[in-house]
């Protein structure tokens, strides 16, 4: 077995960053946030702000009107090898096993069958998984398939994951490990993450720094930098004075950002048609 290698992280520069639906509804107007290598950024707020519209233009798979998003200082490209997704559902290939699951994209790039599968039971134990690698998915729970997604995009060692809130389908206590998890597996590869999630207090209890955007049209409503002290463990962190009081604040301004004019009925039907948020 390899030892694991620390990837390291990218950082990420949005610049000036316009975009619209159809160029009447504006989502983004001039955003600009930067994301340091190996830090672990929470973007927040509420259904139809645009969180999810956001990593579809840092994926590249929309494109600004206006701007550009640089990941190591070179424009952003679909496929970039230094970009990973990890979706809302784990999008496993049913008929696979587990661990051909997380060797998929590695046989995709055509690596060697026995380096593919070093690497792939590497991230598989880091996950947490070993033992489990030649069951089928659909013999799996929900929270064990999302550690193979996780797996099968570590194995491409990007240095910046894009997080959709990958938890979301879980039950709260199975959510809470995988927070756990996750931030053991950031503190030990040192990658960059940008991590949408709607629960403030995962926000909280991950981040170095959370953002909180507006409603369209518009863009970054707050930024914290967060002071709580790592490493963070729930019996501590979630029960600290700090904890609470960022709490209440991101509480406050979700509760100012939804009183800012929504997008109308129609508005919001056809962007969800077209563009997923």
């Amino acid at each position: 077995m390899q030892t694991m290698r620390r990837i390291g992280g990218g950082d990420l520069a949005i610049d000036n960053l316009h975009y619209s639906y159809g160029g009447n509804l504006t989502i983004f107007e001039g955003l600009n946030l930067q994301v340091k290598p190996g830090e672990f950024l929470s973007i927040i707020g509420p259904s139809g702000c645009g969180k999810s519209t956001l990593l579809n233009l840092l994926s590249g798979f929309e494109a600004p009107e206006q701007g550009q998003v640089r990941l190591r200082d070179r424009a952003i490209e679909p496929e970039d090898p230094n970009l990973g997704y990890v979706f809302q559902r784990a999008n496993l290939f049913p008929w696979l096993s587990a661990i051909e699951n997380v060797e998929f994209g590695l046989r995709m790039e055509g690596m060697a069958p026995s380096e593919r599968r070093e690497r792939a039971l590497k991230y598989f134990s880091l996950v947490g998984l070993t033992g489990f690698e030649d069951y089928l998915v659909m013999r799996l729970s929900g929270g064990m398939q999302q550690r193979v997604s996780l797996a099968r995009t570590l194995a491409m060692e990007p240095a910046l994951l894009l997080m959709d809130e990958p938890f979301s389908a879980l039950d709260a206590i199975t959510r809470e490990t995988m927070n756990d998890e996750l931030l053991r597996i950031w503190d030990e590869l040192g990658q960059s993450v940008i991590f949408i999630t709607h629960e403030i207090e995962e926000a909280v209890y991950l981040s170095d720094r959370i953002v909180v955007l507006a409603r369209p049209p518009g863009g970054i409503y707050r930024v914290y930098d967060n002071a709580l002290p790592r490493p963070r463990t729930t019996q501590i962190t979630k029960t600290s004075e700090l904890f609470w009081e960022y709490k209440k604040k991101l509480i406050n301004d979700i509760s100012a950002v939804m009183q800012q004019r929504p997008a109308s009925t129609e508005e919001l039907a056809e962007m969800r048609l077209t563009t997923g948020f």
